[in-house]
């Protein structure tokens, strides 16, 4: 993890607009009319609906999705009691998290009441105005009356994260850790050094999830918490079990785990060393943990560490959490948040922590090979799976455990609503899966010896959408199967340049030569060229032998096309092919023409291309609207390239008359379908959500995808070749293991089409 420099930290929040949340308008207010709806006099009638059943309240206000954060700064992060008004960055940042892992919207309550009794009745009095209450850093024991008595009095999910969320987590990663481990939670003896909110709720859950009382031991600052100890009182003295003291010392040796939430620097080498064969080791505090994960590891070969920082493997942080729990509580409109639920939440993220992890996450964290095992005993905070596991099983848990009003009926509806909530939602790649995985096609890697697009042949092998054939040096790609731990049963590796394939390649140069002869090419030359990767592969796809290829994550776009266009060529009837580049943005796929083949196209070219590109959009299921872009609008400021693209229109109308097309029309008006129907009306865009971009030529096409695939968020797929006999499809250089995969799904389903 990089350092943080306190300027940066200050700088963070103070540039711009001050502070990390605000609240954002989500109905209409640009005109009176609008502004009478939301306030005076149209607000009264849903405050009269709400009067007469406190159950519209979830209909007509934002309750349904509004959490508050409350505290009252008595135990801040790792600063302690600060007050209320300095937790308030804090209270921000928790919100931010919620908004941004699960969208659900915060109001940060900083409250003036160091009294518990004080602090209860303001966070009930306010309580009708939230779906939920996160009680965050306020101190114990004062914190374990306040949960346990909001719990009781108000009817709404509440949750003391700094509890509950360390022990939701740990106890995920716990399951794991003992599964690896081959220990059974109710035989294994654990150690926990602090006896603060977390710890115990985590001593709790541990218990809940069978380890046995008599095999706890936790210390607080004073010793082990046991009977001789009269002073304990409430929580601390359900683990006082054991009858006499003992050292921390004495306690860790031939201990199975230690979970520490105490102080850093408290464990040492020699404690590690004394504990049981594969010892699990949960060092916790923050931000130096009990001891540094560099000392621990250095100890042993069998131990399983688990620290609360970023920068080391299996992070136990809140954030895996809290947002799914609140976002299955509050979709199923939960009356609390119990023990089922915990425990369902605990599950499910053990659960994900087994699957195969996505690209982007090993991307986001910079490591290529993240599996389930001792550094993969928890998923990672960024995984965006987290929210369609999580959620759902504590939404069922809630309904099977009789604490939720609002039952969910359809699942599978439930889970697509998840994933729409942050974008996730991908209709166009999830019809593009489907179908690939219905009638997987063989694929030709042409350049298996590199990491990416050997990570993913794996992951569309995992997948079930492609059968992928492996081009390289046979032995260099064996060496990165296993050093990075892929798996392909009988995966077909070949080598061209390899005496093994002489015979293929004599086979594959003679068809060469004949489709050839004629345009510069001897013998011999078609021969020897069969030795590169992407002549072979062409070849395999033209000959039957492969159903589609995709190459150029390692080469120049062009040295790629070529041999494909020598190969295999154009469809018949189709005189130039064309790059088309897929943005998945939140208003639907957007396809841009063309962005990668013709530098400088004909009135006559782009009304082909254009018609090409409508015929391939057609086959992913989705009616192309397309414009013809320029600098100007229907004939408002004359040129070359805007008089050719007002000319292409005219061809389309001509030619093919069945597609919604127009142009030329500047980009703002025909992505702002406001915009056009107040300026042209008349258009056939007018009133249409334009999904299809073409663009005069090379240079504006290339330009536009690349700006807008580096300033927003949205998800690239391509460029997809059009117009090819065959499937075949160039990488862009340099493209990702997610891009890679997502066009071996486009060559899929393009071979399944041709």
């Amino acid at each position: 993890m990089a350092k943080i420099r306190k300027q940066d930290a200050l700088d963070y929040h103070s540039q711009g607009k001050p502070g990390k949340i605000e609240v954002i308008p989500t109905k209409p207010y640009s005109s009176q009319r609008d502004l009478s709806l939301a306030y005076s006099p149209g607000v009264a009638e849903p405050c009269l609906k709400i009067a007469e059943n406190p159950d519209d309240a979830y209909k007509y206000t934002s309750k349904a999705n509004l959490v508050a954060v409350i505290s009252n700064g008595t135990a801040v992060l790792g600063l302690g009691d600060i007050g209320p008004l300095a937790s308030k960055p804090v209270m921000e940042g928790k919100g931010l998290l919620f908004k941004i892992f699960a969208d659900i919207d915060v109001f940060d309550i900083e409250v003036d009441a160091g009294d518990p009794e004080l602090f209860i009745q303001t966070v009930k009095a306010i309580a009708p105005t939230f779906g939920g209450i996160n009680l965050e850093d306020i101190k114990a024991p004062e914190a374990f009356e306040i949960e346990e008595r909001l719990k009781k009095e108000l009817d709404i999910p509440i949750m003391h994260d700094d509890q509950h969320g360390t022990a939701i987590i740990s106890s995920a990663a716990l399951l794991n850790a003992l599964e690896l481990t081959n220990k059974k939670i109710d035989e294994v003896k654990i150690v926990i050094s602090g006896a603060g909110a977390s710890a115990m709720s985590c001593g709790k859950l541990y218990r809940s999830l069978g380890a046995k009382p008599e095999n706890m031991f936790m210390f607080d600052s004073k010793g082990l918490l046991c009977k001789e100890r009269k002073e304990l009182e409430g929580n601390k003295a359900l683990f006082a079990v054991h009858e006499k003291s003992i050292e921390l010392e004495d306690a860790i040796t031939g201990a199975d785990v230690f979970l520490g939430l105490s102080r850093g620097g408290l464990m040492s080498k020699e404690m590690v060393k004394s504990m049981a064969k594969n010892p699990i080791v949960f060092a916790l505090a923050n931000p130096d943990p009990e001891i540094t994960y560099k000392d621990a590891m250095s100890t042993r070969k069998d131990l399983i560490m688990a620290t609360g920082r970023s920068d080391h493997p299996n992070q136990v942080n809140n954030v895996l959490g809290f947002p799914y729990i609140f976002r299955g509580a509050l979709d199923v409109r939960a009356t609390t948040i119990n023990e089922e639920m915990k425990l369902a939440a605990v599950h499910a993220i053990a659960a994900l922590a087994k699957e195969s992890v996505p690209d982007e996450v090993s991307e986001a964290y910079g490591e290529k090979n993240i599996s389930f095992g001792k550094e993969q005993i928890i998923p990672k905070p960024l995984d965006p799976r987290l929210i369609y596991y999580v959620a759902p099983a504590v939404a069922k848990a809630a309904m099977d455990s009789g604490v939720a009003k609002n039952p969910i009926q359809d699942w599978d509806k439930y889970e697509a609503e998840l994933k729409k909530r942050l974008g996730l939602d991908n209709k166009l790649v999830r019809t593009l899966t489907e179908k690939a995985e219905r009638n997987p096609k063989r694929v030709v890697f042409a350049e298996a010896d590199n990491y990416k697009i050997l990570k993913a042949a794996q992951t569309a092998y995992e997948e079930g959408v492609a059968l992928p054939i492996l081009l390289g040096r046979k032995e260099r790609v064996l060496e990165m199967i296993e050093e990075f731990s892929m798996e392909f049963p009988e995966v077909e590796i070949i080598d061209p340049k390899s005496d093994a394939e002489l015979k293929r390649r004599k086979k594959y140069g003679e068809a060469f030569f004949e489709m050839r002869n004629r345009k510069g090419f001897t013998e011999y030359e078609a021969l020897k060229i069969m030795r590169e990767r992407n002549y072979f592969g062409a070849m395999m796809v033209h000959m039957g032998d492969a159903d589609a290829m995709i190459s150029g994550a390692t080469r120049n776009y062009r040295d790629v096309l070529r041999p494909a266009m020598q190969v295999i060529g154009t469809e018949k009837g189709v005189d130039r092919v064309a790059g088309v580049y897929i943005l998945i943005t939140k208003r639907g796929p957007l396809f841009l023409a063309d962005t990668t083949v013709n530098f400088d196209p004909t009135a006559e070219e782009i009304a082909e291309i254009t018609n090409n590109v409508a015929k391939t959009i057609r086959k992913f299921k989705v009616t192309p609207k397309i414009a013809l872009l320029s600098y100007s609008n229907f004939g408002s400021s004359p040129g070359r390239d805007a008089d050719k693209m007002s000319r292409a229109v005219e061809i389309i109308h001509e030619k093919y008359p069945t597609l919604t097309v127009d142009g030329e029309v500047q980009a703002n008006f025909a992505l702002n379908n406001e915009l056009m129907m107040d300026k042209f009306s008349f258009s056939d865009l007018a009133n249409k959500e334009v999904n299809t971009l073409i663009f005069p030529n090379l240079s504006a096409g290339n330009i536009a995808y690349k700006l807008l695939q580096e300033m927003t968020d949205a998800e690239a797929i391509g460029p997809v070749l059009v117009g090819m006999r065959k499937s075949i499809h160039v990488l862009q250089l340099g493209a990702s293991v997610r891009e890679i995969v997502n066009m071996v799904k486009i060559a899929a389903v393009d071979a399944q089409n041709k």
